[in-house]
């Protein structure tokens, strides 16, 4: 069924939705700060899969932003986590998430809809993505629903506060997180 996929029985996508590439077929890009990768991240990046031929995961270098972790660890502990998914591609970007998008060649972003209060941001970012490039689709992919209220932030404080979070992460990065907290 890939001429029209249905993902998260929440949305069918035809053909024609996501532009097809002569030499690269579909190509889905999905931008965040990933500081760090959670479990409800690899969720939608193993569901972005099942709709693209390749999956290019962008790891931004948002200068707005804090993170926890530089650049080149979110980069590793996302390519470790993803090292399974031949159709994944990991890099890291900075500057506007459409720039990278045209530079890789890529006409569709894919943002994930935890809560209905993610909805109203994403679709700002959309909306304003679509005014600055006009060819620029969304895919918005909804998490299972066991990491519908997860998010870094969150998981970030609580292991701050010391709480387990293995239920929340990978255990690479579960190591990561404490090792970067003792310091």
């Amino acid at each position: 069924m890939r001429d029209a996929e249905v993902f998260s029985s929440f949305v069918l996508l035809p053909s024609s939705f996501v532009r097809r590439s002569p030499t690269l077929g579909r190509i889905g890009l999905y931008p965040g700060t990933f500081d760090p990768v959670t479990f409800g991240h690899l969720d939608l990046i193993k569901r972005a899969t099942s709709i693209f031929d390749e999956v290019i995961v962008g790891v931004a270098q948002n200068s707005h932003k804090k993170p926890l972790f530089p650049l080149e660890e979110r980069l590793l502990m996302v390519k470790e986590c993803t090292r399974g998914l031949p159709q994944v591609r990991v890099e890291a970007f900075e500057g506007l998430v459409i720039d990278f998008a045209k530079k890789k060649q890529v006409s569709c972003l894919i943002r994930g809809v935890r809560m209905f209060s993610d909805f109203e941001y994403e679709l700002q970012m959309a909306l304003t993505n679509r005014r600055l490039n006009e060819r620029m689709e969304t895919v918005f992919l909804m998490p299972s629903e066991g990491y519908s209220f997860l998010s870094s932030t969150l998981l970030k404080e609580a292991a701050q506060l010391g709480a387990n979070v293995s239920s929340f992460v990978p255990k690479v990065v579960e190591k990561r997180l404490k090792e970067r907290l003792k310091k």
